[in-house]
């Protein structure tokens, strides 16, 4: 019987395993079969794929059709497999050659009219099929300029699957990748137009530094969103191995640049306080898509009016937190995205939040009940803790221009040198990285220098993992003022931001 196969690629959260796609003609009724786990909108590749294929100006061959997805206990989604589907059946009824179709990728979605459409995942599939071997790939032309950020892969770009029939046959080429555009300047707000507060601007600061976790209490508008989101523009750029990790999290996201897909600075996402626990951590029918802790990856996860967000949402990420990636089990199996992200909670003191403190209704009880909604492991979890104050005067902060950003980022990223030339045979990069044990036998800090963390743990003050993260803001301070370890005065101001109160 007539048989042919060619090739595609299935995502598992980021992780792209290949398929290999067979044909098989047989007599009997006209039916198509299509096996090897497909969802429902993989099912309906083989109405689509017909369709596209009959316009294409191919004849449909009568008879059984058997169309095998394998590894079969592999659960197969979307409308991705389209392409490679449509090249199998031409090819098992020799209406295009199987030369060119050995170690091709084929990736996209079919329209009735023999259009192909861009499907998401083109980049994590592309780094999947060449670790796996594949040297070419043929994806839609709106996913080229993505498809081109995997080196050592030849890639085309097709507009319609008469095209592709075409180049099978050696009668016309396929199109190749321009030049990416470089991507624009990421408009980050300046540290400048934050008046006052010079207290979280130094916290702002020392989380740059180190990667810490960031908690701003305080009545509204005394800057608290202002601050968070002029702290991506504190951060250094991402390595060339870290933005494709980012924009491949972004791809499966769908919301990728289509002129310049490569993320090269550190995202920020802001998600809505009524948001999802799924849109949050990640979930959804079928395999789990990612969630906003995800997109946040190798960046800043900012979660303003955190009290709002509720317990289930907030606890949500504490064991994320330690773990820097989001595990999601499904029926059809379980999903992993890294979400290694730098949190920052921004909350009022109380549900009335009046611009003075003075003028506050709330009972003892309700501001407790209200801070209650941040628990306390996820507070534990919290490296910093600053109370921001409401200005008393504006004509007292004209005469001096606060630093911009710029200068502020160039102390951080001398402090960031340090820490990664002191932990690179480790493999860290940031001190906010680094195991508690590493700290407390590898690097102890003399006697002197942790007594104060002794006599917080003695007075039940500090847990042990709060102990822990006082000696990496210490070491941040240390990295800071360009100084070989922390002292006792670096140790006590790490315990000091840990110390205090959001309300």
């Amino acid at each position: 019987m007539p048989h042919a196969k060619t090739w595609s690629v299935a995502l598992l959260g980021i992780e792209g395993r290949v398929v290999e796609i067979e044909a098989d003609l047989g007599g009997g009724l006209s039916r198509v079969t299509l096996v090897g786990l497909p969802d429902a909108g993989l099912r309906e590749a083989k109405d689509r794929v017909r369709s596209a294929v009959r316009n294409s100006g191919q004849s449909w061959p009568d008879g059984k059709i058997t169309l095998a997805l394998s590894p079969a206990n592999l659960p197969k989604m979307g409308s991705g497999y389209d392409l490679g589907i449509a090249a199998a059946v031409l090819a098992a009824i020799g209406a295009v050659p199987a030369r060119k179709l050995l170690h091709t990728i084929l990736l996209g979605e079919l329209a009735l009219d023999g259009r192909i459409r861009p499907v998401r995942g083109v980049l994590p599939g592309l780094l999947a099929a060449k670790a796996a071997g594949h040297e070419r790939a043929v994806v839609p032309t709106e996913s080229l300029v993505e498809a081109a950020l995997v080196d050592g892969l030849e890639v085309s770009g097709v507009t319609r699957l008469a095209e592709l029939i075409a180049w099978l046959k050696d009668e016309a080429d396929l199109e190749l990748p321009t030049a990416p555009m470089g991507a624009a300047p990421a408009e980050v707000p300046d540290l400048a137009d934050v008046v006052g507060q010079p207290e979280a601007r130094w916290a702002l600061e020392v989380a740059a530094a180190g990667g810490h976790h960031l908690l701003l209490a305080g009545p509204p508008g005394v800057g608290k969103s202002m601050l968070a989101r002029r702290l991506p523009g504190l951060l250094p750029d991402l390595s060339p191995a870290e933005s494709l990790e980012v924009t491949a999290i972004h791809s499966v996201d769908g919301s990728l640049s289509k002129s310049s897909p490569l993320v090269t600075v550190p995202p920020f996402v802001a998600p809505h306080h009524s948001i999802s626990p799924p849109a949050l951590i990640g979930g959804g029918t079928g395999l789990a898509a990612p969630g906003a802790i995800s997109r946040a990856h190798r960046g800043v996860l900012f979660l303003d009016e955190a009290c709002e967000f509720g317990n289930q949402r907030l606890d949500s990420l504490r064991t994320v937190m330690e773990e820097g990636e989001v595990r999601i089990a499904r029926a059809k199996g379980v999903v992993r995205y890294p979400a290694q992200f730098q949190l920052v909670l921004a909350t009022n003191p109380c549900p009335c939040a009046p611009p003075r403190e003075t003028d506050c209704t709330c009972s003892v009880t309700t501001r407790r009940r209200y801070l209650s909604r941040l628990s306390g492991p996820l507070l534990d979890r919290v490296d910093l803790r600053v109370r921001l104050r409401p200005l008393t005067a504006i004509s007292a902060h004209q005469s001096t221009t606060p630093e911009p950003s710029s200068t502020v980022r160039a102390r951080v990223l001398a402090a960031r040198d340090r820490a990664k030339h002191r932990w690179h045979e480790h493999g860290w990069q940031s001190n906010t990285e680094v195991p508690g044990p590493v700290l407390r036998r590898d690097f102890a800090l003399p006697p002197p220098a942790t007594a104060v963390l002794d006599r917080a743990l003695d007075r039940g003050l500090l847990t042990a993992r709060g102990a822990d993260r006082c000696l990496r803001i210490a070491w941040t301070l240390a990295d800071l003022a360009a100084l070989p370890q922390p002292d006792a005065d670096h140790v006590t101001a790490a315990l000091d931001f840990r110390e205090r109160k959001t309300g």
